[in-house]
C-alpha cells in the first residue's frame, strides 16, 4: 500500500473509529450548540458530541488547530491571525488563493497529528480538533480533559467530521458543516462573516438541486470515489457517515458504497466491480503544486486504465473520469458546496452551468 499522505491519515482516522470524546455524532449537527445570551455576542456555549457545553465569555486569543481544515475556516472568518499553530499543516496550493500564503505563515506545531506535551504546551487558550479520539488510533496519545483544562485550553470539535462515524443516519445535506461554521464564528466573534459563508454554499447548493431536481433518483449516475492515495492494493470505500457521502448525493449521484454505515471501510476490488460505478472520481490530494497534483490525476487513471482487476469497469472505458482533489470533497470545509457544483457540472452539463 502507497504511504498516506497528511490528509490521507487524517480521513483514515476519521473512519470507523469509536470516539471517546465525542460519544454520538447524532443527527446531522456539527460543532453547533451555539448560543449568544448576552450583550456584544457572549457568553457563547458550543456543545460537543455527547452534548457536554462549552463556555466562552470572550473570543479566544490563541489557537491551535488539529489540522488545516480548521485553519482554513478560521482564515475565511477572518480569524486567522488568532491561530497560533496547526498540525497537518496545508502544503502549497491546497488553500484556495490568498488564503494559501497565510495559511503557510502559520507556525508548524507538527507534520501530523500533534505531540500532547507540544499541544499542552503552546499557550493556547482553544484548540479546534478535526479528528476523533486519537488514543485508540496508534497515532499518539491525546490530552485528557482534565489535561486540557489544567492547560487553560479549551477543546472543540468539527463534529461534521470528528463526529461522523457515530452518526445515526446517512448524511445527505451540509447542515454539519454549515453549524460548524456558524458555530465557529460565534465563538470569534464572527458571526457576520460565517453567515456570509454559509448563505453562499446554501445558495450554490439549492441552484444544483434546482437544475437537476426532474432526474428521477433510481436514473442518477452511480459513483465511486477513488482514494487513490490511500492505496490500490485494497480499495477504500467512502461510506454514508463521510460528508463526501453528502457532496456526492447532492450533486445528483449515487454513491456506490451507500449501504455502508460508516465513513470509511476496506473493501475488495470484487466490491468495486460488482457494483460498476458509472462515474470515478480520482481521489489525489494536493502534492505541493499544480502540476505535481495533475501528475497525481494521470497515475490514478492510468492505473484504473492498466489494472486487470478495473480496466473493465463501465467508467474506465467510457473515459469518466472526475479530477477533483480529495480534500476538497472528503474535509469539511465551504470547498464542499462547491465540489457539488462541479460534479453536478460534468454529470449534467446541460443542467448545470
Amino acid at each position: 500500500m502507497r504511504s498516506r499522505t497528511a490528509w490521507g491519515t487524517a480521513a483514515a482516522v476519521m473512519g470507523g473509529l469509536l470516539v471517546t470524546g465525542c460519544g454520538d455524532g447524532g443527527g446531522a449537527g456539527g460543532a453547533q450548540g451555539a448560543a449568544a445570551t448576552a450583550s456584544g455576542g457572549f457568553p457563547v456555549t458550543v456543545t460537543d458530541c455527547r452534548g457536554a457545553g462549552t463556555t466562552f465569555s470572550r473570543p479566544p486569543g490563541k489557537i491551535v488547530t488539529s489540522n488545516a481544515a480548521g485553519l482554513e475556516l478560521l482564515l475565511r472568518l477572518g480569524a486567522g491571525d488568532k491561530v497560533i499553530g496547526t498540525g497537518f499543516p496545508p502544503g502549497p496550493g491546497t488553500l484556495p488563493g490568498a488564503l494559501d500564503a497565510r495559511g503557510r505563515e502559520v507556525k508548524v506545531l507538527s507534520r501530523s497529528v500533534i505531540p500532547k506535551e507540544k499541544l499542552l504546551a503552546s499557550g493556547a487558550d482553544l484548540y479546534i480538533d478535526t479528528f476523533a479520539d486519537m488514543r485508540m488510533s496508534g497515532m499518539g496519545d491525546a490530552p485528557t480533559d482534565e489535561e486540557f483544562r489544567a492547560a487553560g485550553i479549551k477543546h472543540i470539535y468539527l463534529k461534521s467530521t470528528a463526529c461522523a462515524a457515530r452518526r445515526e443516519h446517512a448524511v445527505t445535506d451540509l447542515s454539519a458543516v454549515e453549524a460548524d461554521i456558524t458555530a465557529l464564528g460565534e465563538v470569534t466573534g464572527a458571526r457576520a462573516k460565517a453567515a456570509e459563508l454559509v448563505d453562499g454554499m446554501k445558495t450554490r447548493v439549492r441552484a444544483v438541486r434546482k437544475a437537476i431536481g426532474d432526474v428521477p433518483r433510481d436514473q442518477r449516475p452511480t459513483y465511486f470515489f477513488f482514494d487513490y492515495d490511500a492505496g490500490t492494493k485494497q480499495p477504500t470505500a467512502l461510506c454514508n457517515r463521510q460528508v463526501a457521502h453528502a457532496v456526492i448525493t447532492l450533486a445528483g449521484a449515487r454513491n456506490i458504497f451507500a449501504d455502508c454505515d460508516t465513513t470509511y471501510k476496506q473493501v475488495g476490488w470484487e466490491d468495486v466491480l460488482s457494483r460498476d460505478p458509472d462515474w470515478i472520481q480520482l481521489g489525489v490530494r494536493n502534492r505541493g503544486g499544480r502540476a505535481a497534483t495533475e501528475k497525481g490525476f494521470d497515475e490514478a487513471r492510468r492505473w484504473l486504465e492498466t489494472n486487470p482487476a478495473t480496466k473493465g469497469l463501465k467508467a474506465v472505458k467510457e473515459g469518466h473520469f472526475l479530477r477533483i482533489r480529495s480534500e476538497w470533497t472528503t474535509i469539511a470545509g465551504v470547498e464542499n458546496a462547491d465540489t457539488v457544483e462541479r460534479i453536478a457540472h460534468t454529470l449534467y452539463p446541460s443542467k448545470v452551468g
